[in-house]
């Protein structure tokens, strides 16, 4: 297996790393942007055309959700223009190509899990962006895996967890939101399923591409994700004194860009076909200490 993997040094391109170099008889090429400009076509069809991949993991992506509502060509060229021609090379090469979307696809206003079918309605640029991305891979690659995901924390980048660790030692009352519901996902376990799904395809195994989700369970607030980290860091002596948290409302705290108050999304269809359970995002705090550095 030749994996290409693009967005090497975010959150998810990291553990795709350090996982792929475990992984039996494959070799990878990991480029993040200072090595590969996704929005460049010819970049792309360059790096593709001579390292000729069997897939292709795309892990680069602009996620700056409140600057997206400046940057919307940056966020575009990012998130719909350089999947496209990721996409487009793979077809080229009769490679398979992952693609990470996001919750922000949808409005977030159902009641109950988003599945894979429900309509699609993002509230700002970044989601809109995201969303015109998961069309132009499924339009320009046959063999496609789009994996949209929510909350995503890990060891590497910036994410939820590392800030309430920074920000919660320094100060000893917090606002945080919790009237916007999701599942908390771990980093490492997107990669994992990446690689799980990557393998099956090289395998030649016979399965539905196309869309799926994969997230965290339990569902939570961000209050409630808050307690749970503020808790796991006192029992593992990270923190001496947990700050006191007070739930407000989304409407207290307003940011440039829309959030969806309902994340939570349905998993069944990648349980159902690949045999993957949600990402249990409580584990992967077990090894809080990793998010400190």
């Amino acid at each position: 297996m030749r994996v290409l993997v693009t967005g090497c040094n975010g959150q998810v391109g990291c553990s795709l790393k350090e996982q792929l170099a475990k992984n039996p008889n494959t070799e990878v090429l990991a480029l993040d942007r200072d090595n590969l400009d996704i929005t460049s076509q010819e970049a792309v069809n360059a790096a593709v055309t001579e390292f000729q991949p069997t897939i292709i993991i795309n892990a680069a992506a602009y996620t700056a959700v409140d600057k997206a509502e400046e940057e919307i060509g940056l966020s575009y060229a990012i998130n719909r223009d350089g999947p496209k021609y990721l996409a487009q090379a793979a077809q080229n090469v009769k490679a398979a190509i992952l693609h990470i979307s996001t919750d922000y696809v949808f409005e977030g206003n159902k009641v109950g899990e988003y599945a894979e079918t429900d309509r699609t309605n993002p509230q700002g640029v970044y989601g809109a962006s995201k969303l015109a991305g998961e069309i132009a891979v499924a339009e320009a690659c046959d063999k496609h895996i789009i994996l949209r995901t929510a909350w995503v924390f890990g060891e590497n980048g910036s994410n939820f967890v590392k800030t309430m660790l920074r920000i919660g030692a320094a100060r000893d009352a917090l606002n945080i939101v919790g009237d916007q519901f999701g599942g908390p996902t771990y980093a490492g376990d997107i990669a994992n399923v990446l690689i799980k799904i990557a393998n099956r395809i090289e395998e030649g195994c016979i399965f539905e591409y196309g869309l799926y989700h994969f997230s965290g369970l339990p569902h939570v607030s961000w209050y409630e994700f808050a307690e749970t980290i503020f808790e796991e860091a006192l029992e593992k002596d990270i923190i001496n004194k947990k700050p006191t948290l007070t739930s407000i409302t989304t409407g207290q705290y307003p940011t440039p860009a829309k959030r969806p108050c309902n994340s939570r999304l349905r998993t069944e269809k990648i349980t159902n076909v690949f045999s993957i359970e949600a990402s249990d995002w409580k584990t992967a705090l077990n090894n809080i200490q990793a998010y400190t550095g």
